[in-house]
C-alpha cells in the first residue's frame, strides 16, 4: 500500500488528528511522520483546522463538593481500610492531585465525546473511511455552555441542529438561527431552531454558496420565523464559530 499517495495520506492524517487511528495503523502512520515531512505537512494542516472547532468550547470544571468527594474516596483513609502499601492508588497522591489530573483529561473527555463516540453528532459518520467535507457551529449561552451543535456538509441543502441543553423559547414565539459574514455585513437568517432534542433546517443554497464567508451562527427569540432580507430584532442569545472541516 502507498501511503505517500495525496487522498490516502490525507485520510490518514484526519484520523491521526482526530485520534480515531488507533492499534498498528497508527504505529506506522507515527514511523511515517518521524520520517516523511508531507506526512507532518498534512497533520498539522488538520491539527490547524480542528483548532477551530477546540477553540469555541469553554473550560468546564466541577464543583468544589465534586472535587472533595472524589479526594475522600481515593485518597483519605477510613476505619478498617487496608494499609497504605495495599492501596494501588495512595502513591498518586504524591505526583498529582485530583484536580490536576481533571484538567489534564478534561479536554480529552470532550474530544472524545463530541468526535469519536459520537461523531454523527457533526456529520461524520462512523465506519467510512473519508470524512465528509463540512461546516461545522458550535454555539454557547452566556455563561459560556455549549447549546447548539450544527453542522451541514459542503455541498448539501440541509443542516442538522442538536440541542446540547434545552433552550427556554417563549410561547408564541422561535428560535432564529442566522449567520454573521465575516466581513461585517448584515446578518441572514439559516432556520428555526427547536426547545430540545433535534431537528433537520433545509437550506436556501448549499452550505459551501451559504456559509463560505460566514465566521460565526447566532440565535436570537423572534416572534415569527425570518425571511430574506429580515434582520434580528434583539441580542443574541446564544453565539459561536462557525468552522470548515476538510
Amino acid at each position: 500500500m502507498n501511503t505517500l499517495l495525496p487522498e490516502r495520506l490525507d485520510r490518514l492524517a484526519r484520523e491521526y488528528a482526530l485520534g480515531t487511528l488507533a492499534g498498528p495503523a497508527r504505529r506506522r502512520f507515527e514511523r511515517l511522520l518521524r520520517q516523511t515531512p508531507a506526512a507532518m505537512r498534512a497533520v498539522g494542516a488538520w491539527q490547524e483546522r480542528l483548532a477551530g472547532l477546540a477553540s469555541a468550547v469553554p473550560a468546564m470544571q466541577p464543583g468544589e463538593s465534586v472535587w472533595r468527594g472524589l479526594e475522600r474516596r481515593l485518597f483519605v483513609s477510613s476505619p478498617g481500610a487496608a494499609p497504605a502499601a495495599a492501596r494501588p492508588l495512595q502513591w498518586l497522591w504524591g505526583l498529582l492531585s485530583v484536580r490536576a489530573l481533571g484538567g489534564a483529561l478534561a479536554g480529552v473527555f470532550l474530544c472524545a465525546l463530541l468526535l469519536r463516540l459520537q461523531p454523527g453528532l457533526i456529520g461524520m459518520e462512523p465506519q467510512r473511511d473519508a470524512l465528509p467535507e463540512s461546516y461545522v457551529g458550535l454555539l454557547t449561552d452566556a455563561e459560556g455552555k455549549p447549546t447548539v451543535l450544527a453542522s451541514s456538509k459542503r455541498h448539501g441543502k440541509r443542516m442538522t441542529v442538536k440541542l446540547l441543553q434545552p433552550v427556554v423559547i417563549p410561547a408564541g414565539s422561535v428560535a432564529q438561527l442566522w449567520a454573521l459574514p465575516k466581513d461585517g455585513s448584515a446578518a441572514f437568517p439559516v432556520g428555526v431552531v427547536p426547545g430540545s432534542g433535534s431537528a433537520t433546517v433545509d437550506l436556501a443554497d448549499t452550505s459551501e454558496k451559504l456559509f463560505f464567508n460566514v465566521s460565526r451562527l447566532a440565535v436570537s427569540i423572534e416572534a415569527a420565523p425570518a425571511k430574506t432580507g429580515d434582520a434580528p430584532s434583539g441580542a443574541f442569545i446564544l453565539s459561536g464559530h462557525c468552522v470548515k472541516l476538510w
